[in-house]
């Protein structure tokens, strides 16, 4: 009696539509929701990086402006451009989501310039000719759109991590973190040092 071939197309056909079934419910069950929840970490933070470089090439030009009109002011001055210098030493590229004492570090002096900012913006109340100077309007303007623009990149950031984490804190993610992902770690935060951090500083006049 000959043999059956162990290999048809029509069992062949079958095997592929139930790999491609398995691949199906495994889409379903968030197989790739680790990865993908990981990137866009990692994008949120490419905006919180890039609106805090924004802010810090407006400084040199607004520490200018107001020395034009308020030299006197030098401590004021001084400490702005010692705290965007702390500012922009710290290299941000994505390497620092796995070093929570580097974001942090990052957190902090970021703060310490906020700070020297809203210390040189109240300098203008006392000279009102720097209080409407064009160069000087414009700077402000710009200025409060990039807190704006780094408030929301904060916030986004601060979702996307929080999304991660969940993920792999919790089941079906935690299953597929331990199988296939246990090389990617829960994300440091941003946490508030101040109250109402999660608002951006005001700098109108």
């Amino acid at each position: 009696m000959q043999k059956q071939p162990s290999f048809t197309p029509q069992r062949s056909a079958a095997q592929l539509m139930a790999l491609l079934m398995l691949v199906f419910l495994l889409a379903g069950c968030g197989i790739n929701n680790i990865p993908t929840y990981d990137e866009k970490v990692k994008s949120a933070w490419s905006q919180v990086e890039n609106q805090y470089q924004r802010r810090a090439d407006l400084v040199p030009n607004l520490v200018e402006t107001v020395k034009g009109f308020a030299a006197q002011e030098k401590e004021t001055l001084t400490a702005v451009i010692e705290a965007r210098s702390k500012a922009t030493s710290i290299q941000a590229d994505a390497s620092i989501l796995n070093d929570p004492e580097k974001l942090q570090q990052f957190q902090q002096v970021q703060g310490q310039l906020s700070s020297a900012l809203s210390r040189l913006m109240a300098v203008s109340e006392r000279y009102p000719d720097l209080k409407s100077n064009q160069n000087f309007l414009a700077l402000q303007s710009q200025l409060e759109g990039t807190e704006n623009r780094i408030s929301v990149a904060r916030r986004d950031f601060i979702q996307a991590v929080e999304r991660y984490n969940t993920e792999i804190r919790t089941f079906p993610g935690k299953i597929w973190h331990s199988l296939l992902y246990s090389d990617l770690e829960q994300r440091e935060n941003f946490k508030a040092t101040t109250e109402n951090a999660d608002e951006a500083p005001a700098v109108e006049f």
